[in-house]
């Protein structure tokens, strides 16, 4: 609901099917899970035995439940005001400017937004490689002026960079 509120009020422009995607794409299991890590929830749930063993704490369907409980909770504690601030802290990207569509394309978004001032420099580098050569995966990080501003991993050196510009433009770390 809140994720919606948003939407409608910041692009009222947009047409229903484009909200209704953009919402989708907001509260997917991917984009909750990412709200979770940025917030360290998986070191304060509760879990039983089977769950913790089995790597619970990082399990994204069971982070990204827990970021909808949160919510729910802060909804039910602090009301619509609050559960708005959780929602744009933490959920929306800095992608959603007003009237603008959402992109795979994160490196050159975050491009965009830092070129917005002079004198800005982004760089990629891989972090680490691993895996036989047939199924590699890379950890990559994206630096703003020479500071890690996000990282991400990928099966290749190209996914892993979108998903390091993804995680710094979904951490507002800009």
């Amino acid at each position: 609901m809140a994720v919606a509120f948003y939407l409608y009020s910041e692009n009222p422009e947009l047409p229903e099917g484009e909200m209704t995607r953009l919402r989708a794409e907001l509260v997917c299991e991917q984009s909750l899970f990412q709200a979770a890590k940025s917030l360290g929830l998986g070191e304060y749930l509760r879990l039983g035995k089977g769950e913790e063993s089995g790597g619970g704490r990082e399990r994204p369907s069971i982070l990204a439940d827990a970021v909808e409980a949160l919510l729910a909770a802060i909804f039910l504690d602090g009301g619509k005001v609050e559960a708005d601030n959780f929602v744009r802290r933490f959920l929306v990207s800095p992608i959603l400017v007003k009237g603008k569509k959402t992109s795979s394309d994160y490196k050159t978004t975050l491009q965009e937004i830092i070129q917005r001032k002079s004198g800005n420099q982004l760089s990629y580098g891989i972090i680490s490689e691993s895996g036989p050569d047939h199924s590699k995966s890379f950890v990559a990080e994206v630096l703003l002026n020479g500071k890690r501003i996000g990282t991400g991993s990928g099966k290749s050196k190209k996914e892993a960079e979108q998903a390091a510009a993804k995680n710094a433009l979904e951490n507002n770390r800009l």
